[in-house]
């Protein structure tokens, strides 16, 4: 079990990376820093979308609408960090303080 615990860990933190990617890339575009007119970069950006939309989704139907600001990514990155770095963590030590491995 704790090694499904590690792998949760580690997944949940390669998804905070993207989403980090994901969030700067979206500020180069904004500023034109990065011509979305490029087919291969076109590509990557509605690849990253269409995985990110469903976790943003749900967020988003819940925020408020705050204009031109998105704070969906924001609000799943805390989730991820609490996840990450309190939840699993006393998940696993509470299965280590009962023996089970």
């Amino acid at each position: 079990m704790l090694t499904v615990i590690k792998i949760a860990m580690f997944l949940l933190n390669v998804l905070w990376w993207v989403i980090v990617l994901q969030v700067i890339l979206s500020w180069l575009i904004a500023f034109n820093v990065i011509n979305t007119s490029n087919d291969g970069v076109r590509r990557f950006l509605v690849a990253l979308e269409r995985f990110l939309d469903p976790l943003y989704r749900p967020i988003r139907k819940i925020l408020p609408d705050f204009g031109g600001l998105d704070f969906s990514p924001l609000v799943l990155l805390l989730a991820i960090s609490l996840i990450n770095q309190i939840i699993l963590p006393d998940l696993a030590y509470s299965l280590i303080a009962s023996g089970t491995s």
